[in-house]
Formats: C-alpha cells, structure tokens, sequence
C-alpha cells in the first residue's frame, strides 16, 4: 500500500474556497458583514503559507529558545483574540486571559510531551510547536466563549456565581459536543492526518484520543480560571449594586 501523503495542486485547492464564496454570498445578501469573511479568508490564506515558511525554518534550526519564543507568541496573541468579541477589553482582561490560557496551556504542554510522549529532546519542534497550537487555540476559543457569556449574563444583573456558571457551561458546549462526536460522526485533523500518511488506524486512535484529553482539559481549565479571575473585577461592581 502506497503510504505517501496526498499531493494537492493548487488549482485542486483553490477550489475549496468555493463553498466559503457561498456562504459570503449568502451574509452579503441577508447584510451581514460579508467582508469580515472575506477579510478572515484571505488572512487564513496568507498566515497558512507563511507558517509554512515559518515551520520549515523552525524545525531545521532546532534551537530550544525559537520554540520557547513561538510559545510564548502564540500564547500572547491567543489571549488577545480570545477577548474579540468583548465590547470592553482592557488590561485587567487580558492579563486575566493571559494568565489562563498560559498558565493552564503550558502545564497541559509540560504534561503531553514530558510525560505521556516522554520526548528525548523537551523543545523536539515538530511535536512541540503543532501540540501547543492546539492547546492555545481551543483554550483561546474557550476562554473567548466563557468571556462573552459570562459578561453577557453579568450585564443582565446575574450574580457572579449565576454568570459564572451559565458561562462555563456554554463555553463548555463545542468541546463536549466534540467528544461525543469523534469516532460517531467526525474523524479530527490528527488521526485524519496519520491515517492519510499511512499511519495504523489503532496507533492514530490512541493519538486522537490523547489530543482529545489535552484539549478538553486545557480549554476547560482556562475557561474556569478566567471566570474565577473576573471575580476580583466584578466585586466592586457587584458591592455597588448592593447599595
């Protein structure tokens, strides 16, 4: 059996920004922001064939304080998209999503290649820079999701405890959805890849099920410690309202 990965020309990818040109259509015409869309296409576009580059060069050079650099940028711009959908950011969010998505991401990172691959190398790049993607992106997701809920609830005359929970539980949402999902109705982006590269379905599976843990678990850690941090934020508030 021919093992080596699927070619794709790029005529033959070009066409899968087909259905996405629908959907801008489709937002265009119900007067939507169809160019945030075309704006977020096009930046995908750019960024994916810049990590490329990027990727390359990180790998080759094998250098411990690259992969520390590219953590802790990828830890830094996560926590800054996390909070786009707020109205009011601010320094005090964002350290509080710094301080989540990091704190929580790095000791599920330390814990993945250190203790479950147990890596000869502790910065291997090609494990260690496509690991902590996942982890700050679904953490940043997370947190952004908890983050939203949480202040829409807040600015309801929900309690703390009240937007607390109701935030966490739909924050939660996409990632329990996704558990119960894997193997049912989705195959995700890493077991795909190995089977596609030839891998043993079974060894891909245990893979998958390891990205499954990391995931859930550093999302779900994060998401509970930037609400727990909004505590510190929403006292003042809260003892005014009390008055």
């Amino acid at each position: 059996m021919d093992t080596a990965p699927i070619s794709i020309p790029l005529m033959s990818l070009l066409l899968g920004f087909l259905p996405g040109l629908l959907v801008v259509l489709v937002m265009r015409i119900w007067s939507l922001d169809a160019w945030s869309a075309i704006y977020a296409n096009l930046r995908m576009l750019l960024q994916l064939l810049l990590i490329g580059y990027v990727l390359t060069f990180v790998f080759e050079a094998e250098n411990p304080l690259i992969i520390v650099a590219v953590v802790v940028l990828m830890i830094a711009l996560s926590s800054w998209i996390a909070l786009r959908p707020l109205e009011s950011k601010g320094i005090s969010r964002y350290l509080a999503a710094l301080m989540a998505i990091g704190a929580c991401g790095l000791a599920m990172l330390v814990l993945v290649t250190q203790m479950i691959l147990e890596l000869q190398s502790w910065f291997e790049p090609r494990v260690v820079v496509p690991l902590a993607g996942m982890i700050f992106a679904n953490a940043m997701n997370t947190v952004s999701l908890a983050a939203e809920r949480f202040e829409a609830e807040f600015a309801r005359d929900q309690n703390f405890r009240e937007a607390r929970t109701v935030a966490l539980d739909a924050a939660l949402i996409p990632q329990l959805n996704a558990l119960f999902a894997v193997g049912l109705v989705s195959l995700p982006g890493m077991m795909t890849g190995q089977i596609l590269s030839g891998v043993d379905p079974l060894i891909a599976a245990r893979y998958q099920i390891m990205v499954m843990c990391m995931i859930f678990g550093s999302a779900g850690l994060a998401a509970i410690a930037y609400l727990q941090l909004q505590a510190r934020v929403v006292a003042p508030r809260e003892s005014r309202s009390d008055r």
